[in-house]
């Protein structure tokens, strides 16, 4: 899984992809001190390996991984070229998600672009940029391709009729992924297309750490609001204190979050909602080899979960001896898991669930 992290310049943005990924991208008081994007590669928190780790006594313990990049801040006329903007929407169209970072806290000491803090205003910015950007993109591909459906090249008129939705909506200052997708075929096209707003997005809502005991103020109220009525996700965490986590270590961390009064770390909160808006979940592998978590789509059958292993795996699948991760906890081990009647043998239609520990049979 891939996410852009984006924003307007100064808005924190850095210093939370910092925080998360422990990457040291350069972080200052003023706009494009990020260019190439920055990339981070994140273990997915995950209490159940290390659990299972015990129990296999195993060798290795490899957890899901997300890939954060960190993209340039967007200023308006991107989508036209300002602020090197065309340079950074193209690394945009590469990820799978994106995560807007917003700035919801008053400080006279950080420059904020516009001069004020205004997250609607913001929010309003980037999201015009994109749109611009792909209604360039759709309405070009659209007149190419509608003048080769004239010509009797029937093959493109599914897309045709799909380009002309999007356009219609980006028009009416709707984002791509608003359209409703009616097939395969469909969703094919667009995900071909690499349209910057057909991608999901988290809102960050960045706040002060004065902030973060506080009620929500009427910055991070208003781009809950906004998201809720867009149907995308919205946290909110301060980047600063998620900075100052990062450089601890675990049980300092634990001290320091339990005085703060934060039940989770933002790396944990924004890897939660990047999973329920991409529909993904977690099966498990363990041995004494290796004790692994593999990352699937939600509703993927048994067959497809063996391929995230090995194409082999879902060429050849046979059977799968599936055992919850609970009910291999509460017996101990899988041996006593399968005395206790706990493992099943499933097939192929079986659609794998989260937290399912898997050994798959197959044959090439």
């Amino acid at each position: 899984m891939k996410i852009g992290v984006v924003g307007l310049p100064n808005v924190g943005k850095s210093t939370l992809f910092n925080a998360i990924t422990n990457a040291g991208a350069e972080s200052a008081n003023y706009p494009f001190c990020t260019i190439e994007p920055n990339v981070g590669i994140v273990d997915v928190p995950d209490e159940r390996l290390k659990v299972l780790g015990e129990m296999y006594n195993t060798q290795k313990i490899t957890p899901a991984a997300i890939e954060f990049v960190d993209i340039a801040g967007l200023v308006a006329g991107a989508s036209k070229g300002e602020g090197l903007g065309n340079k950074f929407l193209s690394h945009i169209r590469e990820v799978d998600a994106i995560v807007h970072v917003v700035r919801c806290f008053e400080n006279d000491k950080i420059i904020h672009v516009n001069g004020n803090i205004d997250p609607l205003r913001d929010i309003e910015i980037i999201n015009l940029e994109l749109a611009l950007a792909d209604l360039e993109q759709v309405t070009k591909k659209l007149e190419r391709d509608a003048k080769l459906v004239k010509t009797g090249d029937k093959s493109l008129a599914i897309g045709v009729k799909l380009m002309e939705k999007i356009k219609n909506a980006l028009e009416n200052n709707l984002p791509a992924r608003a359209v409703e997708i009616e097939n395969d075929e469909e969703e094919k096209i667009i995900k071909n297309l690499q349209l910057l707003t057909a991608k999901p997005v988290i809102y960050v809502a960045n706040i002060s750490e004065n902030d973060i005991t506080k009620e929500e103020n009427c910055f991070v109220k208003a781009v809950r609001e906004f998201a809720e009525k867009e149907g995308s996700g919205v946290i909110t965490l301060a980047a600063k204190i998620e900075e100052e986590l990062a450089s601890l270590d675990s049980e300092e961390k634990e001290m320091f979050k339990e005085e703060l009064g934060l039940k989770e770390s933002g790396l944990e909160k924004l890897v939660k909602a990047s999973y329920d808006l991409l529909g993904l979940m977690s099966y498990l592998t363990a041995g004494e080899k290796e004790v692994r978590a593999w990352t699937i789509k939600k509703g993927t059958k048994a067959p497809g979960a063996a391929g995230k292993i090995h194409t082999d795996f879902e060429k050849g699948f046979i059977k799968a001896e599936i055992v919850s991760y609970n009910d291999l906890v509460e017996a101990g081990s899988f041996v006593k898991a399968k005395e206790k009647g706990r493992v099943r043998i499933e097939g192929k239609d079986y659609v794998v669930q989260d937290g399912d520990v898997i050994l798959f049979r197959f044959n090439v």
